[in-house]
Order: C-alpha cells, then structure tokens, then sequence
C-alpha cells in the first residue's frame, strides 16, 4: 500500500463525517471529499511533507462544498424568478422511440445523430454547435450508423418498437 492509500484509508471516513456536517447530505459530503483527494493525489508529492496533510484536503472539501452552496443558491433563486408552472415536455410515442434508438450507440454519437440525422443540420453546422471537426462528426456518424445497423439487423423479424 502506498502512502496516499494509507492516508486515505485512515483519514476518509472522518472527513466524510465532518463535512457531512457542513453540507447536510452524505452524497454531496462523499462527493467533495472525494474530489478534494483526487486534487490531492495529483499534489500528493508536496502535500505528504506538511505537517498535517489532512488539513489540505479538508480545506479543499470545504471550498467544495461551499462553492457547492453556492451554486445550489444561484440555481434555486433562478428557479423562483422562472415561476412554479413551467412547461412540461411533450414525450410522443416518436420521441421515445427516438430515445431507445439513440440509446443504442455510445453516448458521444448521439448528438452527432440526432443533429444530422433527425434535425436534418449539414455536418459542418453539427461540427459547429458541437465544437468539434468535421471529420469527428463524420467518424461518428459513420461508426453510429454501422451500429444502429447492425443493432437492427440482429433484432428478430417484427420486433421493432412497439411505438411505430
């Protein structure tokens, strides 16, 4: 084991226990705990000379969870300007069916997809709104549409969505 791991075996849990106290959820607690040691790991060299490496790594939660806070206030007072009736999504029987199709290819090929395929966008518009070269955009599309295809054609005869 080395050094870190047994840093972090011993001063986990206690750090998850007091930050639970400053965020009021063991999630969010967990979660910045873990992401100040992840910083930490990437500073380990350094931070393992100081007296009290556990004091960096608690200050980083807690700028965490506070910055956490932060934006959970900001997101909630947006919410209250918006008002209590928003609109709700129309979920037809095409845009599920459209969901389950698009589930089937690796996350990063589906806007690819639905921007050129369904939204009918030239690939140098999808490039654009998705900030990445148009010869990604084709690779993607590419590698989406051999698998959808083959996707289709291991599926049994008239086993296609029961939305059509």
């Amino acid at each position: 084991m080395t050094d870190f791991e047994e840093f972090y075996q011993s001063t986990y849990t206690r750090l998850v226990g007091q930050l639970f106290s400053v965020t009021g959820s063991l999630e969010q607690a967990e979660d910045v705990v873990q992401e100040a040691f992840v910083r930490a790991l990437g500073r380990w060299s350094r931070i393992q000379a100081y007296d009290v490496p556990e004091l960096w790594v608690r200050r980083v939660a807690i700028n965490l969870a506070i910055s956490d806070l932060r934006g959970f206030r900001r997101r909630a007072a947006a919410l209250l300007r918006l008002g209590t009736q928003r609109p709700l999504p129309q979920l037809t029987p095409q845009t599920v069916g459209l969901a389950e199709m698009l589930h089937r290819v690796p996350v990063n090929q589906r806007p690819v997809l639905l921007l050129h395929d369904v939204l009918d966008l030239p690939i140098e518009q999808v490039a654009e709104q998705l900030g990445l070269p148009v010869s990604t955009v084709r690779g993607r599309l590419a590698r989406a549409r051999a698998k959808l295809a083959r996707e289709l054609a291991a599926e049994p005869e008239g086993a296609l969505s029961p939305h059509e």
